[in-house]
């Protein structure tokens, strides 16, 4: 079953369970798809799903962030239980030391030996890791084995 059938099923379900939390949360989701399947004209595959649903996932956190400084609590516990619904959605991301295996495996094969190899290595990263490797931690690791 595609990610995009498991959205819908998961919004009837949540439907039928009478939970509008998660119900909004999904129709949200699901209106992302749609939105970007209108803009390019063709059906989304998995992979570009989960683009989607990382960058949703990655605006939850920023936003729990931004609710934190202003100490609003009880906007960061709807934003942490929306940024739970859409990590069911996602795969498990890598751990950082499973992340510096693959930086550095990557910097083997492309031959990288300056900064100026950055964009290489990240697009490969992104690529073949997808959601799965956090850009923002890639980066840093990639700087340091670098330097």
């Amino acid at each position: 079953m595609s990610l995009k059938d498991r959205i819908k099923n998961d919004i009837k379900e949540a439907m039928r369970a009478k939970d509008s939390f998660k119900r909004d949360v999904l129709r949200n989701l699901s209106a992302a798809i749609k939105q970007k399947e209108v803009d390019e004209r063709k059906e989304l595959s998995d992979s570009d799903i989960e683009a989607i649903l990382a960058k949703y996932a990655k605006q939850r956190e920023d936003a729990i962030a931004q609710f934190k400084e202003a100490n609003r609590d009880d906007l960061v516990q709807k934003e942490q239980k929306e940024l739970e619904i859409v990590y069911c959605y996602l795969p498990k991301p890598l751990s950082d030391e499973e992340l510096r295996e693959v930086v550095t495996k990557v910097i083997n094969e492309v031959g990288a030996t300056s900064m100026r190899d950055m964009g290489k290595i990240m697009g490969i990263i992104k690529k073949e890791y997808g959601s799965q490797a956090d850009g923002a931690k890639v980066n840093k690791i990639v700087k340091e084995i670098l330097s």
